[in-house]
Order: C-alpha cells, then sequence, then structure tokens
C-alpha cells in the first residue's frame, strides 16, 4: 500500500532528521518507492544528499581539527572527532573497492579507513602507525556503509598511544585492529 505523497514527505523528513546518515537506497526500501522518488522528494523539502548532510552534521558535531594530516587524506568521512579520546568516519563501498569477480571488497580499503582513522585521532602534527594488530571479521560487499570507531586506549610502556578501531556494517563488527601509534610530541602513561 502505497503512503501519500505529503505523508510520505513528512515521514521521510523524520527519518532523515532521526539518522541523517541514512541512504537513498535505504529510504527507498523503507518507503517501497524508487530511488528517483526519494530524490525528488528530497529536492521539494530542500533536504541535501547524504553527502551534504554528513558534512553538515561533522561541522556542527565537532569543532575540533585534524592535525595529524590533512582532512582529504582521511579515508572516509569523519563525522566525529574528539583529538586524544575518539573519532568516526563513514566509508560508502563503491565499485571502485571492490574486485571485480566477486564485488567483495579489498582488504587495503578497510585497512586504510581504519588506519587513517587512528592516524587523525591523535592531537599531533605527526603521527605515524608504528605497529598494528588486525582481524578481518567478515566481507564486507559493494553497496555497504562501513562505520570506524577509533578510542584512545591509552599509552604503552614504549610510549606509543594505543588506538583501537572497530568497523561496522550496520551492527555487525567486519574489522577490529589495535594501533600503536608514534607521535612527535611524548605523551606520558596515564
Amino acid at each position: 500500500m502505497r503512503i501519500p505523497k505529503v505523508k510520505r514527505q513528512e515521514k521521510l523528513r523524520e527519518t532523515i532528521e532521526e539518522t541523517p546518515f541514512i541512504t537513498d537506497e535505504e529510504l527507498a526500501k523503507k518507503f517501497s518507492v524508487s530511488i528517483q522518488t526519494i530524490r525528488l522528494d528530497r529536492m521539494e523539502l530542500s533536504i541535501p544528499e547524504l553527502r551534504e548532510r554528513i558534512k553538515t552534521v561533522a561541522k556542527y558535531q565537532w569543532n575540533e581539527t585534524v592535525k595529524s594530516l590533512p582532512l582529504e587524506d582521511v579515508i572516509g568521512e569523519i563525522i566525529d572527532l574528539e583529538l586524544d579520546k575518539r573519532a568516526i568516519s563513514i566509508l560508502d563501498i563503491d565499485r571502485e573497492h571492490v574486485f571485480t569477480r566477486n564485488n567483495i571488497a579489498r582488504g587495503h580499503h578497510l585497512f586504510a579507513q581504519a588506519n587513517s582513522l587512528a592516524v587523525a585521532v591523535i592531537n599531533d602534527e605527526l603521527a605515524l602507525t608504528a605497529t598494528s594488530v588486525l582481524q578481518f571479521k567478515r566481507q564486507v560487499h559493494q553497496g555497504e556503509r562501513v562505520i570506524a570507531k577509533a578510542f584512545v586506549q591509552g599509552v604503552s610502556e614504549k610510549g606509543l598511544t594505543i588506538v583501537q578501531v572497530d568497523s561496522f556494517v550496520e551492527s555487525e563488527k567486519v574489522f577490529s585492529g589495535e594501533f600503536h601509534m608514534y607521535r612527535s610530541t611524548e605523551k606520558k602513561g596515564e
């Protein structure tokens, strides 16, 4: 049963306000309409596309800036950042991220998202990965959205900052990594 346009647009606005990172594809499924219908509804309601919503939310949710590398060098879109504490990024797995034979994401893209987030969370002009321990939990497919969450765990005996990064597709963990980060300014144990 189709929802009338006015009602659908009202619910569309509510859904996007509640979950600003929802894709047009997910919205189309939710409302049982085409992606084009969702795009037209968004245009009529003056709701920007996903990328612009991410940038807007990120701009208002965190006012700290990445110091350790240029923002354009971060793999994925950073949507939350508290330097030396936590960070979150989103990476939509597109055609360029997958093996053409089976549409499974290449592991180096998941690693790059996690590693660049571990670098970005460091409150220093220079941050480099000294070591990492990684575990890929399951395959990630084209069309899936990977949300990486980084948490600074503390400092190792060697003076390296330990950053834990876990990546999820929806609520399922797909990647986990512990990164030991060198920084140019010494950080004493907590």
